[in-house]
């Protein structure tokens, strides 16, 4: 079941009954300011920290980064005072968040390839299984 609305982009499927989000299709008019003023209406922060859970890695990575951020900030701060500790408990937030949510990407991608990659193969290991047998059984 999909249905377009007035505008075109908005697509509605089965999935998109059971979780709020809108599905929406990728679609350029040619105009960047048109685009990106349409890109800005669709986003919406206090959605986007709802569904924070429900995006990969990013629990995680905030996680680290926070602890990192908070790790090095105090240290700095008894070392160095007050604002040389949070530029350097910001920084190490946004540097540890960063890495750990591309290198998290990286692997769910490389899982991916190698799923692809098994149901691709599945097809032809059967095909083999079935040459076997035909020729075990005494085929001509």
């Amino acid at each position: 079941m999909s249905s377009d609305s007035v505008e075109g982009t908005q697509v509605a499927s089965s999935q998109s009954s059971e979780s709020r989000r809108p599905v929406y299709r990728v679609e350029s008019t040619g105009n960047f300011w048109h685009d990106a003023r349409e890109a800005f209406k669709r986003i919406s922060i206090a959605d986007d920290f709802q569904r924070l859970g429900e995006m990969p890695c990013a629990r995680n990575s905030l996680m680290s980064g926070i602890a990192s951020g908070v790790g090095v900030g105090v240290i700095r701060i008894m070392s160095a005072g007050f604002l040389v500790g949070s530029h350097w408990a910001v920084g190490t937030f946004m540097v540890v968040s960063l890495g750990t949510w591309t290198v998290c990407q990286r692997n769910i991608e490389a899982e991916r390839r190698k799923l692809q990659k098994v149901v691709e193969e599945m097809p032809k290991r059967f095909i083999k299984q079935k040459d076997k047998t035909i020729d075990e059984s005494g085929g001509s």
